[in-house]
């Protein structure tokens, strides 16, 4: 595969971040470095449907049972990989976000719940907690109960995004997702919440099926693993490692 990684890494340097991919500094990987091995996640959201606080526990078992899956391919024959500081890393949801309160239906409080702050339209955690706010790692609304990226269900949403920020899908999708293996969409939005480019104009030498390459796959890929290596490999650098 070397080739075809060359060729992806040698795409993203010229493509992005006129050219200097390493000045971006709010990569998935940054955030748990700078976390020390783990993520909080917020929960948006952007739908008039109840959640019940076993519908609640379930998105976030299977996210964070996806979110696995990408950190697994950094370790090989029960070693971590070229350096890769964790054997595990925590992912935690500390918050959601809604526009009323009755649509969650639960009184305990293992989560924080942001009520009615919207943001491009859609219900958000608290700025004050979110590194996509503050990427100096100073959060005026508290450390321990930070967010680094938000889960943001849209009701209706067909596709997805994802980047530093975090992955946006169908609410209905996600939901209907959780009794599958892989969540085919959120899997892909990872993929760019730590760097991973989009395939939409071209493929690497012999690829043609990776979940990067929407549609191709529906789940992470031996190619998908080695990409993902690429960019710890460029990275780590930074991190004194």
């Amino acid at each position: 595969m070397s080739q075809a990684l060359d060729q992806v890494w040698a795409h993203q340097e010229q493509t992005y971040n006129n050219g200097d991919l390493y000045a971006f500094k709010n990569y998935g990987w940054d955030q748990v470095m700078a976390n020390g091995g783990y993520l909080n996640i917020c929960v948006r959201w952007d739908s008039d449907q109840p959640v019940s606080a076993t519908l609640r526990d379930q998105i976030h078992a299977k996210y964070a049972e996806q979110y696995a899956k990408w950190f697994d391919t950094l370790r090989e024959n029960g070693q971590r990989w070229n350096g890769w500081p964790y054997d595990q890393v925590k992912i935690t949801v500390v918050g959601w976000a809604v526009r009323d309160r009755s649509l969650l239906q639960w009184t305990d409080n293992s989560v924080d719940i942001y009520v009615n702050d919207i943001r491009e339209n859609a219900p958000q955690c608290a700025e004050s907690r979110g590194r996509f706010f503050h990427q100096d790692g100073v959060y005026p609304g508290g450390t321990e109960r930070h967010y680094d990226q938000s889960l943001w269900l849209t009701k209706g949403m067909g596709g997805g995004a994802g980047g530093d920020w975090g992955q946006r899908m169908g609410s209905e999708y996600f939901v209907g997702a959780l009794g599958s293996p892989d969540v085919t969409i959120l899997q892909h939005e990872i993929g760019h919440t730590f760097g991973l480019d989009d395939f939409y104009d071209w493929t690497p030498t012999g690829q043609n099926s990776f979940v990067m390459l929407a549609g191709s796959s529906p789940r992470i890929t031996q190619f998908d693993a080695w990409m993902l290596r690429d960019w710890w490999r460029h990275l780590k650098p930074r991190y004194g490692l």
